[in-house]
């Protein structure tokens, strides 16, 4: 009997630890298979973070072209552009404007002053009739906004003319707001750009602040030292400039168009 329970018992222990080993190889790979989907789940968050892009992504000058060809290539709705003058970012924007794609309407809001005179020039040359063109006297920075998704913003060459794309979609929001806001205020072109190369000189100015006083041709051409005859042609060319149907309608027209201050 002692032999039947030996043996009975030498068979239960056997029994127990290979019940222990089965248990301990099943939580080992219940362990392995949980390390496995906590390892894929930390790969797939990595993989999607690694497609969000930063808020600003800050841009050397060398990128300039580069980045306004990356914004503007993909416009679907609207691109709004501001220039202030001359210079690699209005030179991008130029040359870029054929390669926007003709869904998109395409705003620029240029600033007043001769140094855009050759920027708005180029301009004109582009025959699409979705492109807009204004001036505006407000204080401009250069900033370029496409869809209100991405925008670049270039600081003044004064500031050291450093730029960033901008991809938070708060802050571009706001930036189309502003660009709206500030378009609105702003004057078409034609109201300037017909007249402004040929009106801004210095003697065309002086004239048309006569106008604007009243004076009469004899005291005005006296004080400019030409003649009666030359000031009037050139108050002529003014009033024909500026399609006014009177002298005084000149003066205001000449303000209007920013040829003189208020």
């Amino acid at each position: 009997m002692n032999a039947a329970m030996g043996s009975h018992g030498t068979a239960e222990v056997g029994k127990a630890r290979r019940t222990g080993a089965d248990g301990g190889i099943a939580d080992l790979e219940q362990t392995l298979l949980q390390a496995q989907a906590l390892i894929e789940s930390s790969v797939s968050l990595h993989r999607r973070h690694a497609d969000v892009k930063p808020p600003v992504e800050r841009m050397a000058d060398d990128g300039l072209r580069e980045a306004v060809e990356r914004l503007t290539g993909g416009a679907r709705h609207s691109v709004g552009v501001a220039l202030t003058g001359p210079g690699g970012f209005a030179d991008a924007v130029v040359d870029l404007l054929p390669a926007i794609p003709d869904r998109a309407t395409v705003r620029v809001l240029c600033a007043v002053g001769p140094a855009m005179e050759p920027v708005i020039d180029r301009l004109g040359t582009d025959a699409r009739e979705r492109l807009q063109v204004r001036v505006s006297e407000s204080e401009l920075q250069e900033t370029l906004v496409v869809d209100g998704v991405s925008a670049l913003v270039r600081a003044p060459e004064a500031a050291g003319g450093q730029g960033a794309v901008v991809n938070d979609t708060a802050a571009v929001r706001a930036l189309e707001l502003l660009f709206a806001g500030t378009w609105s205020r702003g004057r078409r072109r034609d109201d300037t750009t017909g007249c402004g190369s040929r009106l801004r000189t210095e003697l065309m100015r002086a004239i048309l602040e006569r106008l604007r006083a009243g004076d009469t041709d004899e005291i005005a051409a006296r004080e400019l030292n030409v003649s009666l005859r030359t000031y009037r042609r050139y108050v002529a060319k003014i009033m024909r400039e500026l399609d006014a149907s009177s002298r005084f309608q000149a003066g205001v027209r000449a303000v209007e168009s920013g040829l003189l201050s208020e």
